[in-house]
């Protein structure tokens, strides 16, 4: 019997910061993860709902137990903030969390998840982790857990974020860290939910990256990403560049990337092993 998991992807972007990051030529962050979803679930369908959006709810005859898998895409909001989106999100997670369905995430996903099950997050005090999160170091626990099966054990990954997760709740694993945030990927089980969570963001590519970056350029420059407005311009050009030609081992070695970040099947192991190993099996069990 062939098994087609129904997943929700709640992309927790405010509608401004939605607007902002298309009109630089970013794909929305939802339909980033409707297309990686499909990737890894070939006929699986796919509901996206913006919980920042005033009346935006679940599609009609459908709640939260419809689905195989909840997916949450990243955000610009930061989790401690006292802001109706944020404590409406915080009370989705809970939700999530008690109807049992398989959770995953990237980057405000993961701290959504910690902050819903008790745990806490804060502003990184080293700033922001931009472009490419390096050395990223799986923990004891990460080496042997079903999410990293295949991962190798230190790797790099696309990332972009200013806030961490500080304290895990009861429940909680670190399943990897590096240098730059202690907290690098988690495993959170809540109210008999399980939730895998990363800091860093599979579902983006190098054009992705190459956007989002071209959108940030000022803000960049403001940190000492860029020293110019033409530094920042020539990054994503690179970026571009060699995402329209991979054979371009001059431009990657410029980057220093490999295949942690070229390859897709490596760079999203994660996402398939959650399909394969969490919300399959669990599929086959409630039916």
């Amino acid at each position: 019997m062939a098994l087609n998991p129904r997943f929700l992807v709640i992309d927790g972007y405010t509608k401004s910061a939605r607007d902002e990051l298309e009109a630089g030529g970013a794909t929305s962050a939802g339909v980033q993860y409707q297309n990686m979803l499909i990737h890894h679930a070939p006929g699986a369908s796919v509901d996206i709902i913006y919980p920042c959006d005033v009346g935006d709810d679940l599609p009609s005859g459908t709640d939260l137990a419809s689905y195989d898998g909840i997916a949450w895409t990243g955000c610009s909001l930061c989790v401690f903030e006292d802001k109706p989106e944020v404590r409406a999100q915080i009370e989705l997670a809970r939700a999530a969390f008690r109807v049992q369905v398989p959770g995953f995430g990237s980057c405000w996903a993961a701290q959504i998840a910690v902050v819903a099950a008790g745990g806490l997050v804060q502003a990184n005090p080293n700033g922001r982790e931009m472009g490419f999160a390096r050395k990223i170091q799986l923990t004891p626990e990460g080496l042997g857990h079903p999410m990293y099966a295949g991962k190798p054990g230190v790797f790099d990954a696309y990332i972009s974020h200013v806030d961490e997760i500080t304290h895990l709740p009861a429940g909680a694993i670190s399943l990897s860290g590096n240098a730059f945030t202690a907290i690098q990927s988690v495993s959170v089980i809540h109210e008999g939910g399980v939730f895998w969570g990363l800091q860093y963001h599979p579902e983006y590519d190098l054009r992705e990256m190459a956007r989002l970056t071209w959108c940030r350029i000022e803000k960049l420059m403001e940190l000492g990403f860029f020293n110019s407005r033409e530094a920042g311009e020539e990054h994503v050009r690179l970026l571009e560049t060699l995402h329209q030609d991979p054979s371009r081992t001059d431009v990657a070695w410029l980057l220093g990337v490999d295949d942690d970040i070229l390859n897709r099947d490596v760079r999203q192991l994660e996402v398939k092993n959650w399909i394969d190993q969490l919300v399959i099996p669990t599929m086959m069990k409630r039916r």
